[in-house]
């Protein structure tokens, strides 16, 4: 195997034509260059140098490692000058998927936070609900996914693979509309609301909808369902049903014509950030990680 520091030392030798005068370049002693040069013609397996008196030359062989040297050695050094630019957060890039209320919230003060402390890392966003954006960080599509999952709910054991920073307790709250029978309670049960048409969310979100309700006694029935949650609201506000929306959701978007009530017994949603134990180690994505701890802290 052909080593940078032989390569670096044949250079010399050849620009220089002696070992004395190449230690004297490279700052070691002359036995050192040779020891060095004979480990270069070991690897190689064919002489470099030919040594005549004083003079020395380099032998075809040798010729034509010098010329294949400079541009070896000066795409390692770009090499060396970008893992360092990476691994001091003078670049890098993360990529990070997200649910809706995620990027509308605690997405836009961590990234501008990370902008902030580190510019010359980017970030690109991309959204997914779980578990599809889990699915995209296992495939190596993306290097962070901010996911959540239900308290309570089954498969508590199917992030065992990754690295799960916790995020923040999601309370999920009622909406109703401005003049609905319950607008002025300060909380409502979900028994409540039995009788009442439902406009349901994300599939998992509907999902989970519907397994509240029935744990209540009833099966919710959901006349619209849309993924948008200022959709959402505004068919609540239109008076077209009843909702049940996480706080996070509710945070990022204007409630017009309609009452956010809160849900009793309370109902949460686990919101962590996700990603590879071998990418947790990156240093671009352990900051991220951190700046969206930082941003959950401030909810």
């Amino acid at each position: 195997m052909i080593e940078a520091r032989h390569l670096r030392v044949l250079r010399a030798v050849a620009s220089t034509g002696s070992f004395s005068a190449a230690g004297r370049e490279l700052g070691c002693t002359q036995p050192a260059v040779s020891q060095q040069m004979k480990a270069l013609e070991a690897s190689v397996g064919t002489p470099l140098l030919i040594r005549g008196g004083r003079e020395m030359r380099l032998t075809q062989a040798g010729e034509a490692l010098v010329r294949h040297a400079s541009g070896i050695l000066a795409g390692l050094t770009a090499a060396e000058e970008e893992v360092a630019a990476i691994a001091g957060l003078r670049a890098g890039r993360v990529r990070l998927v997200s649910f809706p209320s995620g990027s509308s919230t605690l997405v836009p003060t961590a990234l501008a936070a990370l902008r902030a402390a580190h510019p010359g890392t980017r970030v690109s966003l991309e959204e997914a609900e779980p578990p599809a954006s889990v699915e995209l960080l296992r495939e190596g599509d993306c290097d962070v996914a901010l996911a959540f999952r239900y308290e309570g709910a089954a498969g508590a054991e199917e992030w065992d693979d990754l690295v799960v920073r916790p995020l923040l307790s999601d309370r999920l709250v009622g909406l109703v509309p401005e003049r609905h029978r319950l607008a002025q309670a300060s909380a409502v049960a979900i028994g409540d609301l039995a009788h009442e048409p439902w406009i349901a969310g994300c599939p998992r979100c509907r999902g989970q909808l519907v397994e509240v309700c029935e744990s209540a006694g009833f099966t919710p029935r959901i006349d619209f369902a849309t993924d948008d949650y200022p959709a959402v609201v505004g068919l609540v506000g239109a008076g077209l049903g009843v909702a049940v929306l996480p706080q996070l959701a509710i945070e990022s978007v204007r409630p017009r014509h309609a009452r956010v009530l809160t849900l009793e017994p309370a109902v949460r949603r686990e919101i962590v950030a996700l990603t590879l134990p071998d990418l947790a180690q990156v240093p671009a994505v352990a900051a991220t990680l951190e700046q969206l701890g930082r941003a959950a802290a401030r909810q």
